[in-house]
């Protein structure tokens, strides 16, 4: 199989997607628990919004290089919307494409990860 750059997109889409899900969750707190980033509340979902949309497209494309099930594409998928799980579905997917993708594998063994 082919290294693909879906990979290196995959891998930053679910980080800065979690960071804004993270972000986001404690605007809700502000904005909720304590009357306050109203406004800012919107933009950070506005935000965590279209990063979820290229998270999933480009989480979509990869799964399907990889052949995933359908389970696992809907966990990867979801881990956009939960906190926290995009940072262990990224470190999961990342190790299972350096297995399958010959490019992948070698990038991270120079790294010595």
């Amino acid at each position: 199989m082919k290294a693909t750059p879906l990979l290196g997109w995959y891998r930053a889409l679910a980080v800065a997607t979690g960071v804004a899900l993270l972000v986001f969750c404690g605007f809700m707190v502000a904005k909720y628990g304590f009357d306050t980033a109203e406004d800012l509340t919107t933009y950070v979902a506005m935000l965590h919004g279209y990063l979820y949309i290229g998270y999933f497209v480009v989480t979509f494309l990869l799964g399907q290089k990889l052949k995933w099930p359908l389970g696992r594409m809907v966990f990867t998928l979801a881990a956009g919307c939960i906190p926290f799980a995009s940072f262990f579905a990224e470190r999961r997917v990342a190790a299972e494409a350096a297995a399958k993708l010959p490019a992948g594998g070698a990038a991270r063994q120079a790294a010595g990860v």
